[in-house]
């Protein structure tokens, strides 16, 4: 009897253990076969050049190749080595780099340093002195799918000691010896659960969180509790060592960045420190591991004192477990945390990759965008990023001011709880490469790109009516204008297809006889549709369009003050015909796009056309200096900014600078999502 009840009972719990077999065996195959985590795509910036007698040292050189995937001494990365020295430091491009597709060629270079500065380049395989030399570009960020996760894979034998050594001396120091399920830790866990009436927590290791995270829901229970022990007992059955804590370490949530969840110590390497995770030191390594615990609660972007308290409670753990000495405890538990600044779109340039994925995708599917591991080498200039960011930080700080005095004027209505957004893009005028973008004013709170919204650009259309009339001069068209032409400026009533147009100038100030360089250094509303008038509306139009503007475009009086919508990012490609000697250069932020292998798989054409003969560029870049050294733009020249340069300033509804110098264009627009008035000029805001 007793024996037929053990053999049911037996026959039983066998069944029970078979059917959880198979199915958390089926769970597992299913979910590690094939790949794992998406291979996703990284988006590069462009490279750097670094110039003979530039300041520089070889520690600022070697950090900047750290961040771009480079690692001391041979054979530590694909992507490239360096050896350093007390005054010089030599690059070894590897077989993943930039350097060896066909976009860009640099060899290996020995680059010696005198008094913090750049003293000799020298090309190792040649031994031939140079002038200048292209950095490896670094990592922007991976591309990311609707969840808005982010996550940069890393191997095993790419995480540093001090890392893997303080993960396990916080999380699971016996990770090595056991097979999956710590019994004591277990136990622990539960007796100090029951004291505190509370369901199991804690006592998980390693393996046991890893089978939570990739396999079952976040809910706290017993049968979780059970369904956790029995798959991690058959990860360790399937998996080494070693692959598990890989999977971990590229599978475990370490915070927010904005407006994106950050997973794996890639990814949080260069969100919280700007480095990659081969680069990092003990006390960055102690705070990633102290941040696996609670990474919005231990957040040091947040909370810095809680955040400093648990990494060196994370040094104590790594002193007792024999992981590190005293000494070394001591020095990083005193080292400050260090972060990179949390300014998102200066380092990672949001808005930018965004416009980088939509272009992508003309050309990709999302699929091969997130699972094929492409390199997506980009045009943007990581320190004129930063400028960027930096300027308009400051620039819409002074806007917000202005508003608010605006509004404390004696009648007028409530401060708005909007405030003014603001866009900037710079690219160089020559090849059409957009170096710096910024779309917003937060990325963290709005994600609209308003490079690339459409609003009315005011005068700084007004160039193009400009460069029409001068093109007079060329196409032997009637009559014929000059800088020195005379128009009068006065109240007018334009008659056009029978309806009457009534323009105004600036506070209703008019003067009389001007001459076109008058006209547009001073932005006068009324001589500028008079001279449209005079040339024709169709030339205007047909040369805006011409230049890139938007071809919907309307050949009306209101065309010659800019009351039809482009984006600033049209308004910078039309610029580049002033700045590149009458040429449109289309705007492009794509060089090209490699597989894992090196192969260029698409390239971004290079579109070019002549819009003004080079006589005539000539003198609209003369007016616009005019512009800037004594017109509406003279406020640049008040800040100190001294080099030779030309622009204009546009109001409508919004504020907008577009300005150029020999080598690099800007345009600045500021204003409301719901178009209200924004109530300052282009010139003060």
């Amino acid at each position: 009897m007793l024996l037929g009840i053990g053999l049911v009972c037996f026959l039983s719990v066998a069944s029970v253990f078979v059917y959880y077999y198979v199915r958390f065996s089926r769970l597992i195959d299913a979910r590690l076969t094939g790949d794992v985590f998406n291979h996703a795509s990284a988006v590069f910036a462009a490279p750097s050049e670094i110039f003979v007698g530039e300041p520089a040292t070889p520690e600022a050189l070697a950090a900047r190749l750290r961040r771009a995937g480079y690692a001391e001494g041979e054979g530590g990365s694909r992507v490239g080595t360096y050896k350093i020295a007390r005054d010089r430091l030599e690059i070894y491009p590897g077989p993943s780099s930039f350097f060896h597709t066909d976009i860009q060629a640099e060899g290996s270079a020995a680059l010696v340093f005198r008094d913090d500065r750049i003293a000799a380049i020298t090309a190792l395989e040649r031994m031939a002195p140079l002038g200048n030399y292209s950095l490896e570009p670094e990592v922007l960020t991976t591309l990311f799918d609707q969840t808005r996760t982010k996550r940069r894979l890393v191997r095993y034998q790419d995480l540093p000691k001090v890392l893997v050594d303080a993960v396990l001396a916080t999380e699971d120091h016996r990770f090595f010896s056991h097979h999956g399920v710590n019994i004591y830790r277990i136990v622990a866990a539960a007796i100090a659960d029951l004291r505190a009436e509370e369901r199991i927590q804690g006592g998980s290791t390693l393996t046991m969180q890893l089978a939570r995270n990739f396999f079952l829901t976040p809910r706290r229970t017993i049968r979780r509790k059970v369904a956790e022990i029995f798959l991690a007992l058959l990860l360790e059955q399937r998996l080494t060592k070693e692959q598990i804590f890989e999977l971990y370490s590229n599978q475990v949530y370490l915070g927010q960045r904005g407006s994106f969840s950050i997973y794996g110590f890639g990814e949080a390497a260069g969100s919280y420190f700007n480095k990659d995770v081969s680069s990092l030191a003990l006390p960055e390594a102690a705070l990633l591991a102290a941040l696996i615990r609670g990474p919005n609660l231990y957040s040091p972007y947040k909370y810095a004192s809680r955040a400093l308290e648990r990494r060196n409670y994370v040094l104590r753990r790594m002193l007792e477990t024999g992981y590190v000495t005293a000494q070394e405890a001591e020095k990083a538990s005193a080292a400050p945390i260090g972060l990179a600044k949390q300014n998102v779109e200066a380092t990672q340039a949001p808005f930018f990759v965004d416009m980088v994925k939509d272009q992508l995708l003309l050309e990709f599917t999302e699929r091969e965008l997130l699972s094929q591991s492409y390199r997506v080498y980009t045009t943007l200039d990581l320190d004129l990023q930063r400028a960027a960011s930096e300027a308009v930080r400051s620039g819409i700080g002074e806007v917000d001011e202005l508003v608010k005095k605006l509004n404390r004027v004696k009648g007028a209505p409530p401060p708005e709880p909007n405030q003014p957004q603001v866009a900037l893009v710079a690219l160089d005028p020559h090849t059409g490469a957009l170096k710096a973008l910024v779309g917003g004013r937060d990325y963290g709170i709005s994600q609209l790109n308003h490079v690339l919204a459409r609003r009315q650009p005011g005068s700084s259309f007004k160039p193009f009516v400009y460069a029409a009339a001068l093109n007079t001069a060329v196409d032997g068209s009637q009559p014929l204008v000059t800088p020195a032409t005379i128009l009068v400026d006065e109240p007018t009533t334009f008659q056009y297809g029978g309806q009457p147009y009534e323009p105004e100038n600036y506070k209703q100030e008019y003067h009389g006889l001007v001459t076109v360089r008058d006209a547009l250094t001073h932005s006068l509303n009324v001589a500028t549709v008079r001279l449209a008038e005079m040339v024709g509306y169709e030339k205007v139009r047909d040369l805006a369009v011409a230049a890139g503007l938007n071809r919907e475009l309307v050949p009306t009086p209101a065309l010659a003050l800019g009351a039809y919508v482009a984006t600033p990012l049209e308004i910078a490609g039309a610029y580049t015909v002033f700045a590149n000697d009458g040429q449109y250069v289309a705007p492009r932020f794509i060089l090209a796009v490699s597989d894992s292998q090196g192969r260029t798989l698409w390239r971004s054409p290079l579109i070019t056309r002549r819009v003004l003969d080079s006589r005539v560029n000539y003198l609209m870049v003369s007016l616009l200096e005019s512009v800037l050294n004594n017109g509406t733009g003279v406020g640049v020249r008040t800040r100190n900014f001294t080099m030779p340069a030309a622009g204009k300033t546009g109001t409508s509804h919004d504020g907008w600078f577009s300005g150029f110098t020999s080598n690099l264009l800007g345009v600045v627009w500021v204003g409301y999502d719901d178009d209200r008035e924004l109530r300052l000029s282009g010139a003060g805001s």
